[in-house]
């Protein structure tokens, strides 16, 4: 079976709803959930003892931000990884259908993916932010990856991160903007760059958008809903600043579709098919070909 069609088969799963309680990713051993702090992320306080919240596709209560770890088999390791932000409007994280789902069909193309567990400023009784600490996990996350891409047989000029609408937001935010000054360094984790080496951005949300570093943005695939009430306009905007700044950038907008698409039973072609474009725009840009020699 063609890769291409492999994929699509695989993130077919992202068009239907969940009505139980998902079973857990395709593989051969559980991934591995790693805090991105070990010590407890900065400003969490007393909260970092609350557990999770989890039910069916999402988990909300965040307060101690992690990464779960699915590494490309050994076999056919591109060497590139995918650092993913699952949407879910700062108030939960849509985990399984724009998490481990997507982490399970990239290992499929020889990418390692690493799935985020960031803290949620719009849930109730929150006192996060997105653009701070959010947007810090966010940071972090790429900086662990490539702190540990040896472990992973990743090479660590070849971390991409995604995002879908609130974690798309966050891509925006670490990959077109400058990081706020002034961050305190809390290991040597944070001696690493958090400027992603590619970005892939379904339905983003407006933070972030227009960009006020554009000129030192990643390459950038962006899809979305050419009706989305929230995301149509933001994702337009951001291709066309990245384009003007000479940025390399490939759209999708499809016809007659809404917001999160992924997640609604849809007859359009088209839209079952966005994968395959995400896999070309992967192969284009040779991060799908495993890197000879040092």
């Amino acid at each position: 079976m063609k890769v291409a069609a492999l994929l699509t088969l695989v993130l077919l799963a992202l068009s239907a709803p969940s009505v139980a309680q998902d079973p857990p990713p395709v593989q051969d051993t559980p991934p591995v959930s790693v805090p991105l702090w070990p010590n407890g992320a900065p400003g969490v306080g007393t909260r970092g003892a609350e557990g999770e919240i989890g039910r069916d596709y999402w988990v909300r209560n965040i307060h101690r931000p992690s990464v779960s770890v699915f590494p490309a088999k050994p076999a056919h390791n591109s060497g590139t990884a995918i650092v993913i932000f699952p949407g879910g409007g700062h108030k939960l994280l849509v985990y399984t259908n724009e998490g481990t789902k997507v982490a399970t069909a990239l290992n499929r193309m020889g990418v390692s993916a690493f799935v985020v567990k960031y803290r949620l400023a719009n849930e109730p009784g929150s006192r996060y932010s997105v653009e701070g600490d959010a947007a810090d996990d966010a940071r972090r996350a790429v900086r662990w990856v490539r702190s540990h891409a040896a472990q992973y047989g990743v090479d660590p000029h070849r971390v991409g991160v995604m995002g879908f609408s609130a974690g798309g937001e966050l891509v925006s935010l670490i990959a077109d903007n400058p990081a706020p000054p002034g961050r305190p360094s809390v290991d040597t984790i944070d001696r690493e760059s958090a400027r992603p080496d590619f970005q892939v951005q379904v339905f983003p949300g407006p933070r972030g958008i227009p960009a006020t570093d554009v000129a030192h943005a990643p390459p950038a695939f962006i899809v979305a809903g050419s009706i989305d009430p929230c995301c149509a306009t933001p994702s337009v905007a951001l291709y066309e600043q990245l384009r003007k700044a000479g940025v390399s950038a490939e759209l999708h907008m499809y016809a007659e579709s809404g917001h999160a698409f992924n997640l609604d039973e849809s007859n359009r072609i088209s839209i079952l098919h966005w994968p395959d474009r995400l896999q070309d725009w992967l192969a284009d840009g040779g991060w799908l070909e495993p890197q000879r020699g040092g």
